[in-house]
């Protein structure tokens, strides 16, 4: 199935079930991209799937448990096998860790780096593989995150990782830049997202706290962090490549 003829691009979105993932999705499809959606068994993607077919694109959903060597692979071979070739890599998916340093277990501490820093790193690893086979160019766009570039209590384990992928960002962007492999990330500062929601309701007066770190006065939206990937993954940015855009209303600012 050869999606050139149509002129319309293939993305490849991990853990696209919900949340941030859903939303880069539903984003890339109203854009003209076809769309190959991943999360750890396929049941739970059923309601993006047919919200992207609903938006004209065409949708595959894939199991896909990116701590798994043989499931990247598979993942990446299924949805070349679904649209002869893939364009654009979006690795969101990854766990989240609120835990004191001192009290962070080996376990713990793997957890984390397996999903967050090693998934992302085979999946483009991967990905990359696909696109040199057929000597094409593509994009990756990774999900970093502020807590990648300031520190916070808590989040230690999460940060580091995040901060990994920032960087990560810039060593395989330089050594792919030459095959037309552009590699960039998204580092999204606080977001209005059901899980947020969930921990303020949790946390009374949470919500007033973090919002005093913002200069911009708000919270960022699902779609601000969808219209960035969109941009580092379309055309718009063909001369972009190594970067992390901040999408944080000025958090990190100061």
């Amino acid at each position: 199935m050869d999606t050139k003829t149509r002129g319309r691009r293939v993305a490849l979105v991990t853990g696209a079930s919900q949340g941030l993932g859903a939303a880069i999705a539903l984003r890339l499809a109203r854009d003209g991209y076809d769309l190959a959606v991943t999360e750890l068994t396929q049941a739970p993607l059923e309601e993006i799937v047919a919200k992207l077919k609903t938006a004209g694109a065409r949708a595959v959903a894939l199991a896909l448990d990116i701590r798994s060597q043989p499931s990247v692979q598979s993942a990446v071979a299924q949805a070349a096998e679904a649209y002869g070739e893939l364009d654009v890599l979006v690795n969101n998916a990854g766990v989240t860790q609120r835990r004191r340093a001192i009290d962070v277990t080996r376990d713990e501490w793997q957890t984390v780096m397996d999903v967050n820093l090693t998934g992302t790193f085979f999946m483009s690893q991967q990905f990359a593989r696909h696109l040199l086979s057929r000597k094409a160019e593509g994009a990756i766009v990774s999900l970093a995150s502020t807590h990648g570039v300031v520190a916070l209590a808590e989040r230690a384990t999460y940060g580091i990782s995040k901060g990994a992928i920032i960087h990560m960002t810039r060593m395989l962007a330089y050594e792919w830049a030459e095959h037309g492999i552009r590699v960039n990330a998204v580092a999204p500062g606080t977001i209005e997202t059901p899980s947020r929601a969930a921990f303020f309701d949790a946390n009374p007066g949470s919500r007033d706290v973090m919002l005093r770190r913002v200069p911009a006065g708000k919270f960022g939206t699902e779609d601000d962090v969808a219209a960035a990937v969109s941009y580092l993954a379309g055309a718009d940015s063909a001369f972009v490549t190594g970067q992390t855009l901040l999408i944080d209303g000025g958090l990190t600012t100061y």
